[in-house]
């Protein structure tokens, strides 16, 4: 790639890889994309070769999570998982939300976007920081994609949604990592909430990405975003 296509920046609050547009193209819409625990920008970014080409005018972002992985310190967290305490992990989470919603707000100001021009999109613990800030805030993300996730803590998102949303989830039939059940679970707390949501479950597939699980939300992101 250029240096256009993709840079990495420390100019954010989030150290960041930034996957440019092809061809110079005028940037009007984002997908923010959130590695897992112990993961990191680089690791996540490997969904932007698929899609990039496909993406017209559309930036990829991929930020390392503000904090080094307790368990695993090559990578970053987003929020500490390393305790079964409720209110230790809610506090975390609530400190992770934060920072993540400076970091969004400051690529919004950065390349002139909207919530509505956004996808928020997030691999295992990225995919429960992407739901639990994407029905937080008060304006509407164009969507949501999650890959092989959870809600965080049902009860404490109940108390706080403050927004729609239109959600694809994906997850693997034999994820030993994060249950299926999880999938099923989200599902039927967003029907309660009458939040749009759709979901794929992958055959033969575990805690991971698998090319079609890409395609799919791929495929998804360009309806959203009317791309055609």
């Amino acid at each position: 790639m250029t240096n256009y296509e993709r840079e990495f920046s420390k100019n954010f609050s989030l150290d960041t890889i930034l996957i440019f547009p092809e061809n110079n193209q005028k940037i009007d819409k984002a997908i923010i994309l959130l590695h897992g625990y112990g993961g990191d920008s680089e690791d996540i970014s490997s969904l932007s070769y698929i899609w990039k080409r496909y993406l017209k005018n559309t930036i990829i972002i991929c930020p390392n999570g503000p904090e080094k992985c307790n368990l695993s310190p090559s990578g970053f967290q987003w929020f500490d998982l390393s305790s079964d305490d409720k209110d230790k992990i809610i506090k975390s989470v609530s400190t992770a939300e934060k920072k993540l919603i400076k970091f969004i707000d400051e690529v919004k100001s950065k390349f002139d976007l909207k919530n509505k021009d956004i996808c928020l999109s997030g691999f295992s613990q990225g995919c429960m920081m992407a739901l639990n800030i994407g029905l937080i805030s008060n304006e509407k993300y164009c969507c949501i994609v999650g890959f092989s996730g959870k809600i965080i803590d049902k009860e404490n998102l109940n108390s706080r949604i403050k927004s729609d949303a239109n959600i694809l989830l994906i997850h693997g039939d034999i994820d030993d990592i994060v249950s299926i059940d999880n999938l099923l679970d989200a599902k039927d707390f967003f029907l309660r909430h009458k939040i749009k949501v759709r979901t794929k479950i992958m055959k033969n597939c575990g805690h991971n990405i698998p090319i079609n699980a890409s395609s799919i939300a791929l495929e998804y992101i360009k309806d959203m975003f009317n791309i055609n």
